[in-house]
């Protein structure tokens, strides 16, 4: 296929008979807003351009990595001079030691850090450490909250799960999901009544401290604070699932927004600025117990891979650094939000935005949206001929009424305006 007649259209059918679905994760299908799925071709700044070299105006930022936008030059030259040294050893380097320094010095709850290759990995790990330090079995997790694709952690998830209406995933045991108790966000009394009856068993919390895989839900006043109480309580340890929100909230991502202290730490995306890399850490004395310290074990082959490693030093050196970087693109997200609620009612469309710094989600409901099931109120049909309508108008959206969009210092006041224009003008169509 030549250049000049690629188009998204036979890509993805030639990627239908190669790849399940024509595409690596789920959500890229687009199926819920009825969209053939566009072909990326490059991005620079808050722009992307698809192979067809149609130019749209990003807010999904693929999925939240990228803060500083497509191709920041400060990340690209770094990624490149790592290069130039090699892709990968299998032994340790001198960068991943700076990376772990970076994370620890910005996230107070991280004492030690293990660095791996996505956030499901982080999560999955960290949830075998809480269960080896404490010795016990069962987790609670919350509905709606989406903590990767590890068989435990798919039982009343959110994301690609909530948009495919998809009640966890064939695949996994019944006697894993069994071990896995279930509460809804927001719902510190429905907590305590599943502390109460099987704390004892309950190795862990775990939990998005600001859900993102629901659309954008932020915690009530006192929420995370009474899940630490709980943990400290029953002798569980405290998960917060920062994936997202670390480093995207503040350097010390919803732990230091909130001021609640988890135990161990999951981090992923803006640390390896874009390339594949996460990592889970915490109290000394968990981390401790991994091997080869300790008996619980985990390993992996690209851990700490040596670009993703400078790319993830690149981002966060810059946010370290440089002075505004947090109010400018918070700025951008309260903009972007407020616009789009002040549209709406001006326009008499039942809307919700909830946003929380640059993470943004409008529900066409009423509201309020306080966990999963208020957000499952909202009119998908709706959200997907909202998503055509800014597609077509150059807007790129999260393909799904489930899934949080992003701003990022790529963006200037003037595009954030534009797009809130082009949002009008789908909203008179309704």
């Amino acid at each position: 296929m030549t250049d000049d007649s690629l188009s998204s259209e036979k890509l993805f059918e030639e990627s239908l008979r190669l790849i399940p679905g024509g595409v690596n994760s789920p959500v890229r299908a687009c199926r819920a807003v009825g969209v053939t799925p566009r072909f990326v071709k490059r991005g620079r700044g808050a722009r992307i351009y698809d192979v067809e070299g149609r130019e749209y105006f990003d807010f999904v930022s693929s999925w939240g990595p990228l803060i500083f936008g497509h191709a920041s030059p400060n990340i690209v030259n770094d990624v490149a001079d790592a290069l130039k040294l090699g892709t990968s050893f299998g032994a340790p380097t001198e960068g991943e030691l700076i990376l772990a320094k970076l994370i620890s010095e910005s996230v107070p709850s991280v004492e030690m850090l293990r660095l791996v290759s996505s956030g499901t990995e982080a999560a999955m790990s960290a949830i075998r450490l809480a269960r080896g330090f404490t010795g016990r079995d069962r987790i609670l997790k919350f509905e709606g909250c989406y903590h990767g694709h590890a068989d435990s952690l798919l039982v009343a998830a959110g994301s690609g799960l909530a948009t495919f209406g998809i009640p966890g995933s064939k695949g996994v045991p019944e006697a894993l999901a069994r071990l896995t108790a279930t509460a809804p966000f927001n719902d510190p009394a429905r907590a305590e009544a599943i502390f109460d009856e099987i704390g004892p068993e309950l190795a862990c919390v775990i939990v998005e401290p600001v859900a993102g895989n629901m659309g954008v839900v932020p915690p009530q006043p006192g929420f995370l604070q009474k899940l630490r109480e709980l943990c400290d309580k029953h002798g569980s340890l405290l998960l917060f699932d920062e994936v997202i929100t670390g480093f995207r909230l503040g350097l010390s991502g919803a732990q230091g927004l909130y001021g609640v202290k988890p135990d161990l730490s999951i981090l992923g995306k803006i640390v390896g600025g874009g390339l594949p890399l996460a990592a889970f850490g915490g109290r000394r004395d968990i981390m401790e117990r991994l091997a080869p310290l300790g008996d619980v074990y985990q390993a992996g082959t690209l851990s700490g891979n040596p670009l993703a490693v400078a790319a993830g030093i690149s981002a966060i050196r810059r946010l370290k650094s440089e002075f505004g970087a947090y109010g400018r693109v918070n700025y951008m997200g309260k903009r972007w939000a407020e616009g789009l609620l002040t549209l709406a009612k001006a326009k008499g469309i039942p809307a919700t935005v909830n946003h929380v710094g640059s993470m943004s989600t409008l529900f066409f409901t009423e509201g309020p949206v306080t966990d999963y099931e208020t957000a499952k109120k909202s009119d998908t049909g709706r959200y997907a001929k909202y998503f055509r309508g800014m597609l077509d108008r150059g807007v790129w959206l999260p393909p799904s009424q489930f899934e949080a969009s992003f701003t990022s210092t790529g963006f200037i006041f003037e595009e954030i305006d534009h797009a809130l224009e082009k949002a009008g003008e789908v909203f008179d169509s309704l």
